[in-house]
C-alpha cells in the first residue's frame, strides 16, 4: 500500500464528494495543449447517473482550452472546499503546525458538446441551481440576450470517470483535537473573507 497520500486523509464516501461539488461549484478545469497546462475557472453543475455522475458547463469560444474539449478527451477537474492554517495552540495535545483542507480531484471525459438549444436549457438549469431553493431570478429561454450568448460560448458535458477526495481534517488526532480543528476551519475560513475582500476591492478594483 502506498504511503502517500495518507489513507486517513482520503475520503471514502462519494456522497461527501458530491456535497463538496454542489457547495463549492466553481471548478478548475485542467488539460494540456501543446505541452502546456491550461487551467480554466468555471462553475459546473453536477447531475447523477448510474455511475459517478456528469458535470455540465460552458466555456468561452476564445479560450484555447476549447481545443481539448473533444468527444472522448479526458480532463482533470478540481473543486476547492474550505481550508485553513491550524495552530498547535488550539489542541489539547502537543502538535506541530499544519494546514487542513478539503479538495476534490476528478477525471472527466467529454461526453458531448451541447447544441445551442441544449446550451440554453443548461444555462437555465445552472442558474436555477446557483440561485438555490429561494430562487430570486429565473432565466428565460426566450430572453433575447440568450440568443447572442450561445454564439460566443460552447456548452459541454463531462462524464466523471474517476474521483479522489482529499479531506485533511486532523483525522490522526484525538476527538477533542479533531473538534478544535473543525472549529478553527469554520471560524478562520469565514473570518478572513471580509478583511481579504476589503483589501482586494481597495487595491485592485479601478475606480470610475
Amino acid at each position: 500500500m502506498s504511503l502517500y497520500p495518507p489513507q486517513h486523509h482520503q475520503e471514502s464516501q462519494f456522497k461527501n464528494v458530491i456535497k463538496t461539488i454542489e457547495t463549492f461549484p466553481l471548478a478548475q478545469l485542467i488539460s494540456v495543449y501543446e505541452n502546456k497546462p491550461i487551467i480554466t475557472h468555471l462553475p459546473l453543475r453536477y447531475s447523477r447517473n448510474e455511475k459517478f455522475g456528469m458535470l455540465s458547463g460552458h466555456i468561452d469560444n476564445n479560450n484555447p482550452q476549447l481545443k481539448n474539449l473533444k468527444q472522448g478527451v479526458t480532463s482533470t477537474i478540481v473543486f476547492n472546499g474550505p481550508d485553513t492554517y491550524i495552530s498547535p495552540s488550539i489542541y489539547n495535545t502537543k502538535q506541530l503546525p499544519t494546514w487542513n483542507y478539503i479538495k476534490v480531484h476528478l477525471e472527466g471525459k467529454v461526453n458531448r458538446i451541447l447544441s445551442n438549444d441544449e446550451l440554453k436549457m443548461e444555462m437555465i438549469e445552472l442558474t436555477k441551481f446557483l440561485e438555490g431553493s429561494d430562487q430570486k431570478y429565473i432565466l428565460e429561454k426566450e430572453d433575447p440576450r440568450m440568443e447572442a450568448f450561445v454564439n460566443y460560448v460552447t456548452g459541454f458535458e463531462l462524464e466523471i470517470t474517476a474521483w479522489e477526495g482529499k479531506f485533511k481534517l486532523s483525522q490522526d488526532k484525538n476527538k477533542k483535537d479533531q473538534t478544535a480543528a473543525k472549529q478553527a476551519l469554520t471560524t478562520n475560513y469565514t473570518d478572513v473573507i471580509p478583511i481579504y475582500l476589503d483589501s482586494v476591492y481597495t487595491n485592485h478594483i479601478k475606480k470610475g
